[in-house]
C-alpha cells in the first residue's frame, strides 16, 4: 500500500526552522479520521539514497494538503516551492477542498493565484499563540469550519475581578 500523508510542507531554505516547527505542530493535529496527522517533511523523510525529485512528486501526489510556508524568500526566490503548491492547485482551484493551506511566517503579500487563498497568519505571534492559531487553522482546513470556542469577554482587559465587598 502506498503511504498517504495529511500534509506536505513546502518551504524555502531560509525558512527551514519555521517549516520544521510547523511540521512538528501539524503532527500533533488530527486528520478527518481522528488519528494523528501524518506529515511529509523533507528534513525528516528525505533520507540518503532517496531521490529528492521523486520524493517531492510522490509527496505532492500522496498528500491531502500542501502547506506553503510563506515568506518574502518563498514568494520571490523559491521556484521549487512555487512548483509544489501549483501542482496541487489545478485539483482544487476554487479552494473547496482546501488543498493548499498557506502559513505566513514573515511579512509578505502573496500575489497571483496564491493571493486570494486564505492563509494562517503567524506573523508577530509568540510560540503559545502561534501554536493555537496553527492548530485552529489546520482544524478548519481539514473540517471546513473553525473550532468552536467561547468568545473572550470584550470589556475590560484581562484584569483580576475585584470583590467590592472585601
Amino acid at each position: 500500500m502506498r503511504q498517504r500523508y495529511d500534509y506536505f510542507v513546502s518551504f524555502a531554505a531560509a525558512d527551514a526552522d519555521w517549516a520544521e516547527w510547523i511540521a512538528a505542530e501539524a503532527e500533533r493535529s488530527r486528520n478527518t479520521a481522528g488519528e494523528p496527522a501524518t506529515v511529509l517533511f523533507q528534513h525528516k523523510d528525505f533520507v540518503p539514497g532517496s531521490n529528492w525529485v521523486d520524493m517531492i512528486h510522490k509527496g505532492i501526489e500522496r498528500s491531502e494538503r500542501i502547506i506553503p510556508v510563506l515568506s518574502p524568500t518563498y514568494l520571490a526566490e523559491s521556484p521549487f516551492g512555487t512548483a509544489e503548491w501549483q501542482a496541487a492547485w489545478p485539483e482544487d482551484p476554487n479552494g473547496e477542498n482546501r488543498r493548499v493551506v498557506p502559513v505566513r511566517v514573515r511579512e509578505c503579500d502573496p500575489a497571483g493565484l496564491l493571493g486570494p487563498v486564505v492563509y494562517i497568519d503567524l506573523v508577530g505571534q509568540d510560540q503559545i499563540a502561534a501554536a493555537q492559531i496553527l492548530a485552529d487553522g489546520l482544524f478548519a482546513a481539514v473540517h471546513g469550519y473553525r473550532p468552536r470556542r467561547t468568545p473572550r469577554f470584550p470589556g475590560t482587559a484581562r484584569q483580576e475581578i475585584v470583590d467590592p465587598l472585601s
